[in-house]
């Protein structure tokens, strides 16, 4: 019988950012990097300023639910009077850390700003700046397993959002304090931003095996099924609805935030 041998190569060593790719493999992290640099800085800013989140029936979705604050969105009345007054007071700041840690633990950029931020690695077959890989398995990584529960927080949220989008179809005439139906710019701004997050969270990974998945394959019930394909089909474009919503929710707060300073006028379309 013909012996056969088995012969190990092994991988080269990389040093950072050394690789035979010759494509600008660098321009990818960068672009992520930079985008999410923007959205994350600028959202810090709108938490802090606490002003400007409302402007007749629209709510920064920033700043949504309105759990705490000094909006007629309010749901609990204005700030507590125990809030220290050595420490700043913002609405955001009660509700922000639930889409944030629905992003930050998403599958999607965790791939995305391990890359970006941490050249962990800087992209596919290029060398990074550490020897070893810990993978997620010990702490503080390990925390990213939590994304199930945000994700159902972030499904809460949705249902808040879209219930902003119905009061954002009635306005209030400031001569006679009647309420009417209308639809201005600012509806559409907040209904298109519903649907993008929306397309987003019903394509997360966490959901689609909560609606059609067992332990190791897929379940057995037709109903379970269409719910895992149409989860899939949202799934497919996961990367696309994650920017596109980041940059609308961005957007809708800007465009809530420029309508109350009188910057920009709110026209009615209907």
């Amino acid at each position: 019988m013909e012996q056969i041998h088995r012969v190990q190569i092994a991988a080269p060593v990389r040093g950072w950012g050394q690789t035979t790719r010759p494509d600008a493999w660098w321009l990818q992290p960068l672009v992520v990097f930079l985008g999410l640099s923007t959205a994350i800085g600028y959202m810090t800013w709108a938490a802090f300023q606490g002003e400007f989140y409302h402007f007749g029936p629209y709510l920064s979705p920033l700043y949504s639910p309105e759990l705490l604050g000094g909006s007629p969105h309010s749901l609990f009345g204005p700030q507590p009077a125990w809030w220290p007054g050595f420490l700043p007071f913002s609405p955001a700041f009660l509700i922000l850390w639930a889409p944030a840690g629905f992003r930050v633990t998403c599958y999607y950029y965790r791939g995305a700003y391990y890359k970006a931020f941490w050249a962990d690695p800087p992209s596919c077959a290029v060398g990074e700046p550490r020897s070893t890989f810990l993978g997620e398995n010990s702490f503080p990584l390990i925390v990213q397993n939590i994304h199930r529960y945000f994700m159902y927080l972030a499904l809460l949220f949705l249902v808040f959002l879209t219930y902003d989008v119905w009061n954002a179809l009635w306005f209030e005439d400031a001569a006679t304090g009647v309420v009417s139906f209308g639809i201005g710019v600012g509806t559409l701004v907040l209904a298109l931003n519903v649907v993008l997050l929306g397309s987003y969270s019903f394509g997360c990974h966490s959901l689609r095996h909560l609606v059609g998945g067992r332990h190791d394959r897929i379940a057995g019930l037709a109903i379970q099924r269409s719910c895992y394909d149409c989860v899939s089909g949202f799934n497919r474009r996961h990367m696309l609805y994650a920017w596109m919503s980041l940059a609308w929710v961005t957007f809708s707060d800007v465009y809530v935030r420029l309508c109350a300073m009188g910057i920009w006028t709110d026209f009615r379309l209907v």
